[in-house]
């Protein structure tokens, strides 16, 4: 497979508070063809990046103000939780498990060879393409479900989890026909045929998390 042309998937968004070798990074993945926007604090990253924008990101790990692994946070925690990449200066395995722990796409030293680097963002910039994908389409299956009534999710909360209409009934104090009324309402607004593919898209969709099956 041809590798995609550098700057193809999105930005790099590069922060550290050394502007020299602020300079000497983006000149470097200019020349190799990239899109590369720089800032010397993480908290003007944070202000900069909107939902809409795709990339990466490579941060100092120490640095006056927010820290890098405060910047992995603040960006996990975001509408646009792009991949970081953390170069530093000298690197310790605590930190660097716990930001390989929070999602960094890699913890090189400054001193890595440019190939490490190039390679790095490159799985980050392809990775952040995967979950801006996978993001959309939770958000058009939560739009799916976005058309039931707050009793119809009620009432698929239950069906998920392989409760019988009979059961569901005593738990809603409902009789067993309205919840049979509502799970037609369900499949027929979700267009779904069977309770196996209903579970699925529920699934999907991260609905019911928090609820057991079978409870």
């Amino acid at each position: 497979m041809t590798p995609a042309p550098p700057g193809q998937f999105g930005t790099v968004y590069i922060v550290d508070d050394d502007t020299s070798f602020l300079r000497s990074v983006s000149r470097l993945l200019r020349a190799v063809g990239y899109t590369v926007e720089t800032f010397t604090a993480a908290e003007e990253l944070l202000e900069r990046i909107g939902p809409d924008l795709s990339g990466c990101v490579v941060a100092d790990l120490q640095m006056p103000g927010m820290c890098g692994l405060e910047l992995q946070e603040a960006l996990r925690k975001s509408a646009n939780p792009m991949p970081i990449i953390f170069l530093t200066g000298r690197g310790d395995i605590p930190t660097s498990v716990n930001a390989m722990r929070g999602g960094a796409e890699d913890f090189l030293t400054k001193r890595a060879p440019k190939e490490e680097l190039l390679a790095a963002i490159e799985r980050a910039l392809k990775r952040d393409v995967q979950e801006r994908e996978q993001r959309e389409r939770l958000r058009h299956l939560r739009r799916r479900f976005d058309e039931l009534s707050p009793r119809e999710l009620e009432v698929l909360g239950h069906v998920v989890r392989g409760k019988m209409n009979k059961e569901i009934a005593a738990d809603l104090n409902l009789n067993e026909r309205t919840v049979k009324l509502h799970r037609t309402g369900i499949t027929r607004k979700l267009k779904v045929q069977s309770v196996a593919e209903l579970t699925r898209l529920a699934d999907e969709a991260r609905l019911f998390s928090t609820f057991p099956k079978g409870q």
